[in-house]
């Protein structure tokens, strides 16, 4: 295709040569005018090819692709956020190439949104000619006499000052103040400066200066300028636009779009640099023989086609030749044509009267071709110098910010160290515990003496509770095969928190309730109880409760037997049948529910509303048990794990909060440090912290966050998510009526993972305990053992099992730990302890 179209070079030939001989008539002239104006008519299907192969261009640059070579450059610019309004302070402007062969200096003071607005002060310098097209040394020399001139008639002393820079060419930045110069454009020209640091060349030339101490914090685009100056009181803005001797637009990106950036959150401000679109087939149809004129007279032909086409060094000079040539043909000014209107440059923007409708036409053609969007164009004041200063302000309070969330969540950041020391101190606790002296993990022996071996056969039925909802279930054991039927029934919480009486009569009711459905009524099937709170076992059918978690408090159960409860219960309904032949913790249960699958399953977890593991331990190392040979699982009920002090230097102010506000003060230290009862609070109590230093909602107090449990745990794992965007953070969390910006949305998001790893390492060095007592029991050099996982928030959470594997692998190198998640529960496995049971006492009968 021609370059330019359809309107060739063949179509005007002779257009811009000598006058023609004889006038045209008025009706000719109208007609050669029309068909002249004609060439700049532009219809809905060709501005909707612009628009497609403008943005298929956009994300071809954001990916990365280099061939075939985008049309435009998409630069990140590094500033990663937008002003919230609390800006303030001092700061000092440079523009260069904002406004054609001129720079302005601007002291731009920042009050905040809902402070006295000041108007900057400001001095503009026209740059000579010759500076413009000579070394770039002597440009950046005669800003620098600028600055010094401009600050010496103002009283700033010797103060530190903060500047930031609006160079308005085609840059590649490489940090907020980190610009290299790609090439130069509005007629500059200068030599030494492509390719080279722009901010770096200033900084030489300012300390070549040597009058004041000037730190050069940002370099901007004109057009990040813009966008960053908008009025708050509008609403956020998100695009900037230039049209002035140039054009360009910027906007604020995701930062998982930009794959030169290889960040997955936050956002970033593009530079789309979309002067330089030049799409052959998108344009070509629109491009006249006057733009092809001017391109062709132009510094760079051939480069900026979408700039020679909008940008006001260039209007002028179209409307100029579209004259010169009318009148050539006789119809304009008698057919005679001036020196000034020949000559180019004669006619400048401010000449060009029809400007003033240029923002109703732009309304129009984005309400046109983007009818989804409510675009509000807001006219920038300055020109962009007071949204360099805001870009400046905001990079110090980012930086501010910054200081006080790291300073915040470093606690949270686990060592090496301490976790080793943790693992050390978990190893001591479980030797004093298994000798029966004091500790603060109880070590308890559950009289299950060996996992399942595949010969157990049978129906079982089974009882799971550990929270406000339990299941009962019927497990059949066949051959290769085990089938489970189950049914979810509710613990109101009156119930949970009433008698002791109400709430096993309550559990018998649904006992009863699954039996008449699954047709069992009558029969005495075996049962196992997987009773998931703190137990002292007396026997694989006793259990007594040393004290109720999870939100249960349910009185005068505490120092009782649990089985025995429930058997009064039974006796209570009369005409029920039920054999209890064991009382299974849900970890115990984890654990022999992988174990049928896996023989080298010899751990339980759990890591869901609370925490606990189990593993099985040498008999003989149990004193509270008669017997030196085989094995007993001891269920360590770790969530107690440091109530005696020893957790201090990990706990935090946070920590301290939850476990103040809980119902069981100083008591499962460890399982609030871990668990998914406890760290949404920890979060919450985090975010109430920034948000008093000012860090996070603009420092305005969000009544919702005062809420206890109002910032649930699921939370973390939704907001943790890979596959999700900032934006849909952010939709997360205004659901909870958190009315937070990208950036709040980004140091949630850096709590919730400080939070969820902390708790995730310190299970895993709980696991690295467990696993390297289990080696040296048995005098391994390696030891190959597999752990059964059960919880939603191991399950759920998209990293949590991950860096638990991580941590137990750097703290147990001689294990090799594969982790098991329990499919079924820990029902299944309390049907299994039974089944187990069963099996061994036949064995001894027979």
């Amino acid at each position: 295709m021609d370059p330019i179209g359809p309107r060739g070079l063949q179509q005007r030939e002779g257009a811009l040569g000598c006058p023609q001989e004889g006038l045209p008539s008025p009706s000719e002239s109208s007609e050669l005018v029309q068909e002249c104006l004609q060439q700049f008519k532009v219809t809905e299907a060709q501005l909707r090819q612009i628009q497609a192969s403008l943005l298929g261009s956009m994300e071809q640059a954001l990916s990365g692709k280099a061939s075939p070579a985008p049309a435009v450059q998409m630069l990140p610019t590094y500033v990663g956020s937008i002003p919230h309004g609390t800006e303030q302070g001092d700061f000092l402007v440079l523009e260069l190439g904002a406004s054609g062969a001129s720079l302005r200096v601007l002291w731009v003071t920042l009050m905040g949104v809902e402070g006295h607005k000041t108007e900057p002060r400001s001095q503009e310098f026209v740059i000579p000619q010759e500076v413009m097209l000579g070394p770039g040394q002597q440009l950046f020399d005669f800003a620098a006499r600028c600055l010094s001139e401009f600050l010496d008639a103002l009283p700033v002393g010797k103060q530190g000052l903060q500047l930031g820079f609006s160079f308005s060419f085609p840059c590649h930045q490489t940090g907020l103040d980190k610009s290299t110069l790609i090439s130069w454009t509005k007629g500059f020209k200068c030599s030494g400066v492509e390719g080279q640091d722009v901010v770096q060349l200033l900084r030489d030339a300012i300390q070549r200066q040597g009058t004041y101490s000037i730190d050069v914090v940002a370099v901007v685009n004109d057009t990040v300028g813009t966008m960053m100056g908008c009025d708050l009181g509008v609403g956020p803005c998100e695009v900037g636009l230039v049209v002035d001797t140039g054009t360009n637009a910027c906007y604020m990106e995701e930062a998982r779009h930009v794959a030169v950036l290889d960040e997955d959150r936050g956002r970033v401000c593009i530079s789309v640099e979309w002067g330089s679109f030049s799409d052959d087939e998108a344009l070509g149809p629109v491009w006249t023989i006057f733009d092809l004129t001017l391109d062709q007279e132009s510094l760079n032909p051939g480069a900026q086609r979408f700039e020679k086409m909008i940008g006001g060094l260039y209007l002028g000079e179209l409307v100029r030749l579209v004259l010169a040539d009318l009148a050539q043909r006789g119809v304009l000014f008698g057919g005679s044509t001036s020196p000034v209107l020949l000559s180019p440059g004669s006619i400048l923007l401010e000449h060009v009267a029809e400007m003033e409708k240029f923002l109703a036409t732009l309304q129009e053609t984005v309400m046109l071709l983007a009818p989804e969007c409510d675009v509000s164009f807001i006219p920038s004041v300055d020109g962009g110098g007071q949204g360099v200063a805001m870009v400046t302000a905001v990079a110090a309070r980012l930086a501010a910010h910054r200081r006080l969330l790291e300073e915040t969540l470093a606690p949270f950041w686990l060592t090496r160290e301490q976790l080793v020391a943790l693992q050390r101190q978990m190893r001591e606790a479980m030797a004093k515990g298994l000798q029966g002296k004091p500790s603060s993990l109880r070590m308890l022996p559950t009289y299950v003496r060996a996992i399942p071996d595949g010969s157990e056969r049978g129906d079982f039925l089974a009882l799971d509770l550990g929270g406000t909802n339990f299941r009962v279930l019927l497990v059949r054991l066949a051959s290769g095969s085990v089938q489970i039927t189950n049914q979810i029934y509710s613990i109101p919480e009156y119930v949970a928190q009433g008698s002791g009486e109400q709430l096993f009569d309550h559990i018998v009711d649904c006992i009863v309730d699954f039996q008449q459905k699954q047709g069992l009524s009558g029969q005495s099937l075996p049962l196992g109880f997987t009773f998931s709170f703190p137990c002292r076992q007396l026997g694989l059918d006793q259990g007594i409760l040393l004290n109720w978690t999870k939100g249960f408090s349910a009185s005068d159960c505490e120092g009782q037997d649990v089985v025995y409860l429930l058997r009064e219960a039974i006796k209570r309904r009369q005409a029920v049948k039920l054999n209890v032949v064991a009382i299974v913790n849900d970890t115990v249960g984890t654990m022999m529910s992988c174990g049928y699958e896996n023989p080298h399953c010899e751990v339980g977890l759990i890591v869901g509303t609370g925490t606990n593991a189990c593993y099985m331990e040498e008999l003989q190392n149990v004193a509270s048990v008669p017997g030196d040979s085989g094995h007993m699982c001891i269920n360590m009920e770790w969530g107690a794990f440091g109530d005696d002090g020893s957790l201090g230097m990990l706990s935090t102010y946070f920590d301290e909060r939850v476990d103040q506000a809980s119902i069981n003060p100083g008591r499962q230290r460890f399982e609030k440090m871990i668990s998914g009862m406890y760290l949404g609070e920890i979060v919450r109590h985090i975010l109430l912290h920034l948000t008093s230093r000012g860090v996070l909602f603009r420092g305005q107090q969000i009544q919702c966050l005062q809420t206890r449990d109002i910032f649930k745990t699921k939370f973390l794992s939704q907001i943790e998510s890979d596959s999700l965007a900032l934006r849909q953070v952010r939709a997360i969390l205004e659901d909870l009526g958190l009315p937070l910006t990208s950036d709040d949305a980004l140091m949630v998001l850096e709590v919730c993972q400080a939070v969820s790893r902390r708790a995730a390492q310190l299970c895993g060095a709980g696991v690295a305990a467990v696993v390297e007592k289990i080696r040296e029991n048995r005098g391994l050099e390696k030891l190959t053992v597999s752990v059964g996982v059960d919880g939603t928030l191991y399950k759920l959470h998209p990293h949590f099992s991950r860096l638990v594997a991580e941590t137990v692998q750097e703290l147990a190198p001689c294990c090799e730990v594969t982790f098991l998640q329990s499919k079924d529960g820990s029902g299944k496995g309390a049907a299994l302890v039974t089944a187990v049971a069963c099996r061994l006492a036949q064995m001894t009968r027979v």
